[in-house]
């Protein structure tokens, strides 16, 4: 790669928080603005505003480039924040939206990956699936959260809506508005359930199965291609150049293993926010009954020749946050949560609670969207702390069960995990997760994985790195890498504990779930 003084935007559209910054070419982070992701209600139902998420990206991006001039990177090289090279856009991986594609016109509202209103309709789908085949060809299991199943609770709740309309992801939504064009990259088609990874293809006779036009779907391209140029029209009004190159960089959690050079197999990132998600790296190929019965999710790595596969919590950083609302009062803020952690020991251990911490259902290995959470080994002696550290124990418990799982769907040894996003500000979470692992937890110096990522992937779609290896190469070659090691004697209680209490308390939990507290 030679260099040529230019910076990279990039946009990431979360669960918590909109962000937009840039980077220079080496990855160094140079400005960054974040707002929070505003949620509403109708009728029970979460949801986003198209509109005012448009808006947010608006604010967000004049908030950077309406700062202008020559700033310096962390290194001291000089950068100029004028010279944008490219915008790469990355998003929370199944949020959608129906469009019309004449007018550009929202006819939904963004409808939010965690949001349960399609569970009825994802149980539709699975009693219509021949399981085994729908997963060689998709890489998934049917859940409340992927596309197909949200077309389908719309078509029964407000059918007008899906005629002539156009599903975007939230990545796709942004490069729409600021290009015109209507896309999707393959890491997003594939958390529809519609998607081939075989065929890089929509399923068209699969969708056609359900009453749906495969025209609901854009096009699918290869994360790291430029969907279009910014018009001239929102290059004015974002003070940017027009023609500006523009790329969906897809699914947040794919984007920001590029941020912290996980792209070849056997490397695994463990991505620490709202939800939690171990992401891991194979070589292409036919996917295998071992896979499928794994209950992991597989999809195309945007790096050449690679898949990922992917185990997540859906609630992780997300517990925390229900914890501190709704367990303290008044709420605890996130200063206060550190301060009670503080004293923590790192070598004392398991609280010998066990939380299952499915406040949203469960992935793999057990993927169930009708799972819910639990404290189990409660004594009049436990006060907030000790719920407060066994909420972070029984996530840990959680990625523990994914991470074994993921060593025998691939046949490779995890012996570290990669850590990145907002959880690692939470020192004694780490240290429980290493513990709970017995594997060292490596937290490289990226504060903001999926946003370098987009910007990295923007960077390869405008020919400033020559493909995706390169791009992630660059970035690894700056920051430091700091350690967490797993406590011999804690890792030791703990391994007891998931093994003789987490893992086996799965099944009869479950089946309370079912039965009893269902109405089955």
């Amino acid at each position: 790669m030679k260099s040529t003084g230019s910076t990279l935007l990039g946009l990431d559209i979360g669960t918590t928080h909109c962000k937009a910054a840039l980077f220079s070419e080496r990855g160094d982070l140079l400005k960054l603005a974040k707002t929070k992701t505003e949620v509403y209600t109708d009728r029970g139902w979460a949801y986003f505003d198209p509109e005012r998420l448009w808006t947010s990206v608006v604010r967000l991006i004049r908030e950077i480039t309406e700062q202008g001039g020559d700033c310096t990177d962390t290194t001291g090289h000089p950068a100029d924040m004028r010279a944008i090279a490219a915008i790469g856009i990355a998003s929370m991986a199944e949020t959608g939206l129906l469009v019309d594609p004449n007018s550009g016109r929202a006819r939904s509202p963004f409808l939010p990956w965690y949001s349960r209103c399609a569970v009825t309709q994802a149980e539709r789908i699975a009693a219509e699936s021949d399981l085994a085949e729908r997963f060689a060809a998709h890489g998934l299991h049917p859940s409340f959260k992927h596309g197909l199943a949200k077309l389908l609770w719309l078509q029964e709740n407000d059918p007008g809506a899906l005629s002539g309309s156009m599903w975007l992801s939230a990545s796709d939504y942004v490069a729409y508005r600021l290009t015109g064009r209507m896309a999707t990259d393959y890491t997003l088609a594939a958390r529809t359930y519609a998607f081939r990874l075989d065929r890089r293809d929509w399923d068209r006779d699969w969708v056609r199965h359900f009453g749906l036009e495969p025209s609901l779907f854009p096009e699918a391209i290869p994360s790291g291609s430029a969907v279009g140029s910014i018009h001239p029209d929102a290059a004015t009004a974002l003070g940017l150049p027009a023609g500006l190159p523009v790329t969906i960089a897809g699914h947040d959690h794919v984007a920001a293993t590029l941020a912290v050079g996980v792209v070849n197999p056997g490397q695994v990132m463990d991505s620490m926010g709202t939800a939690e998600t171990l992401v891991g790296v194979l070589p292409e190929r036919a996917l295998t009954a071992q896979d499928r019965m794994s209950g992991l999710a597989f999809g195309i790595h945007p790096a050449k020749g690679r898949y990922f596969w992917m185990g997540g919590l859906s609630a992780s950083g997300g517990a925390v946050e229900w914890f501190r609302s709704v367990l303290s009062e008044p709420a605890l803020d996130y200063e206060r949560i550190l301060e009670r952690l503080a004293g923590f020991d790192p070598a004392a251990g398991p609280t010998g609670i066990l939380f299952f911490p499915y406040l949203t259902g469960s992935g793999a290995p057990r993927p169930d969207g009708r799972a819910r959470a639990a404290f189990v080994g409660l004594t009049a002696d436990h006060g907030q702390g000790d719920l407060l550290r066994a909420v972070l124990e029984g996530t840990a418990y959680e990625l523990e069960w994914i991470r074994r799982t993921g060593e025998q769907a691939t046949g490779a040894a995890i012996r570290d995990l990669i850590v990145t996003g907002g959880g690692t500000h939470n020192p004694a979470w780490l240290q429980i997760k290493a513990s709970v692992s017995g594997c060292p937890l490596r937290q490289p110096e990226r504060p903001e994985a999926a946003l370098l990522g987009a910007a990295l992937l923007a960077g390869v779609a405008c020919g400033l790195y020559a493909d995706v290896d390169q791009a992630a190469a660059a970035a690894a070659s700056a920051g430091e890498v700091r350690s967490v090691q797993p406590q011999p004697q804690a890792h030791s209680r703990y391994r007891q504990l998931f093994e003789e209490g987490y893992v086996p308390l799965q099944e009869p939990l479950r089946a309370l779930y079912r039965g009893v507290l269902s109405g089955e």
